[in-house]
């Protein structure tokens, strides 16, 4: 490492590292945050977000935060990237999967769950039902990376294939559930899932509580409501940036229209960012995520290089860009750049497919 690279692994103030631990309706919730925030109505609130980290933390790691001091110095801002690559299944998604998967009855959970997703929540169910002992049918896209249908086959999913088109995706997960009789698990507009993925939010501000920025991924939408549900009942100054591929930029047009806006195609390296918000998680971003920041293919994959090369971690692209953001110009010229002095990332996930590199090494 260079001399201005440094490499700290920080958890929470009771565990100084890394912990792994042992092994329909839906419940909606309120806003409930004491003195921060008046009850808004949504999906989730800090107490069911509270409630999912009882449920799942014997199912799940805490993930370390790490910093940089040459990212440091790149970005003139401190840096802290809570390393959801390191989590179960490689990425954040097992919160909020397990969150919905434990969270169900036995009647519920008898003919096991079904989901569609292009990996990594895919991987998450997965996994999630073997923990539980019960089937799941996984629709995943023909165009899915190859590592990330060979972890939901790891973990025991059952895979059923789609078209590579959000539509044909839900069609096909609702031929399998009228068949089966499976509980659907939403990649993301659930109620349980937003709670899950809000879990990180408690950690990370255990773990940095002086951090005033969280810059988090953006797609459908379950991961940045959980984070600023979570972080905002905690701190209600917190700033939420939003990071999104400018090749699927619904959400920033979203933001800007005023309403939810889905896109007649996508087109960006980012695989795991290409979903629309839903119902649930669009009044979130809507009132509470300060700001959308969209970043090109290029910006993205400079970012995965800096993780690999810099901070010593494998990201895939979507994980790899809330660094983008940080690094872009239309973060350094905006008003909250002044404002933001220590910036939690979440790298939200470590799964990519390297069989391209590891060919090109053969040759």
């Amino acid at each position: 490492m260079s001399k201005l690279t440094t490499w700290r692994w920080w958890s929470s103030p009771s565990r100084r590292s890394s912990s792994t631990y042992p092994s329909s309706s839906r419940r909606g919730g309120i806003m409930d945050s004491g003195n921060q925030l008046q009850s808004q109505g949504y999906a989730a609130d800090i107490t069911s977000i509270k409630e999912a980290k009882l449920r799942i933390s014997p199912y799940i790691h805490e993930t370390p935060v790490l910093t940089s001091k040459s990212l440091n110095y790149i970005s003139r801002k401190q840096l802290y990237f809570k390393c959801e690559c390191f989590q179960k299944g490689g990425a954040f998604k097992i919160r909020g999967a397990s969150n919905a998967i434990f969270a169900l009855s036995d009647d519920q959970a008898a003919k096991g769950v079904v989901t569609h997703s292009s990996g990594n929540h895919a991987a998450a169910v997965s996994l999630a039902a073997k923990l539980r002992g019960i089937p799941a049918y996984i629709v995943i896209p023909d165009n899915a990376p190859q590592c990330k249908i060979e972890n939901v086959k790891r973990y025991g999913g059952q895979v059923i294939w789609s078209e590579p088109t959000f539509q044909s995706r839900e069609n096909v997960a609702k031929n399998v559930q009228q068949e089966t009789g499976a509980i659907m698990i939403h990649p993301f507009n659930d109620k349980y899932i937003i709670s899950g993925q809000g879990t990180i939010s408690l950690e990370l501000l255990e773990q940095i509580p002086e951090i005033d920025t969280i810059v988090v991924p953006i797609s459908g939408g379950g991961l940045i409501s959980g984070v600023t549900l979570a972080a905002k009942a905690i701190n209600p100054s917190i700033r939420i940036l939003a990071a999104e591929p400018r090749g699927a930029d619904d959400a920033a047009q979203s933001k800007a229209a005023g309403q939810i806006v889905r896109l007649p195609e996508t087109k960006t390296i980012a695989d795991g960012l290409c979903a629309f918000l839903g119902d649930l998680t669009w009044p979130v971003v809507r009132d509470l995520v300060d700001d959308i920041i969209t970043v090109g293919d290029e910006a993205i994959i400079e970012a995965m290089k800096m993780c690999y090369e810099i901070l010593k971690v494998a990201v895939e692209p979507s994980g790899a860009i809330g660094l983008a953001a940080v690094l872009s110009d239309q973060f350094q010229q905006s008003a909250a750049w002044k404002d933001s002095n220590n910036i939690g990332i979440i790298l939200s996930g470590g799964n990519i497919d390297l069989g391209v590199l590891w060919k090109s090494f053969g040759k």
